[in-house]
């Protein structure tokens, strides 16, 4: 929804998907340690974003009403001269997430953007998404919203049955905290 001559910035700044190899998960994990992999290489995701990104900070406090949020990621891009705040989900995309996010853009809009910047961009990433939801999710939107899919080239280079049967994270956090002692045998 933004003017043509912005358009193209805006796409490349919601491109899909987008492919995290540097970052060694498989789908068993949640946002809080996606969120962490990302700033831990934060050169490489600001790559993998596009030019002109800057970041601006992790669990950034949005202070709304008596109430405090937290927006994942933020960053400004000063080729289009506006912040863009990524919400980050390691799940199947769901419609509500437009409106946590909605309420951020709004937010960031009052409290940190300067007058002169351009409207705050919106970025979604979900492991999974149903296309059609989000077509008909968007539709009442007139802000520059995208919801995209990301994956690691790990995750996507395993056969499905192959990672079916491995351990989950929790699993394996299980064994070690428990000396293997209550493992079944093999």
């Amino acid at each position: 929804m933004l003017p043509p001559s912005d358009s193209d910035l805006a796409q490349q700044a919601t491109r899909d998907p987008y492919v995290f190899d540097f970052v060694a998960m498989t789908n068993r994990h949640n946002e809080r340690e996606l969120e962490s992999h990302l700033v831990t290489h934060v050169q490489k995701f600001l790559l993998e974003l596009g030019q002109g990104f800057a970041f601006v900070g992790e669990q950034v406090r949005l202070q709304i009403g008596d109430e405090e949020f937290f927006a994942d990621l933020l960053f400004y891009n000063f080729k289009l001269r506006c912040f863009v705040v990524i919400e980050l989900k390691a799940v199947k995309f769901d419609p509500s997430y437009l409106g946590q996010l909605g309420m951020y853009m709004a937010a960031l809009a009052d409290l940190l953007a300067h007058p002169e910047d351009r409207p705050t961009i919106g970025l979604l990433l979900c492991k999974t998404r149903n296309d059609v939801a989000v077509e008909y999710a968007l539709g009442g939107y007139s802000t520059p919203i995208g919801v995209a899919v990301w994956k690691s080239a790990l995750e996507e280079s395993l056969p499905e049955e192959f990672t079916a049967s491995l351990p989950s994270i929790e699993d394996i956090e299980a064994e070690l905290a428990g000396g293997g002692e209550d493992a079944p045998e093999s």
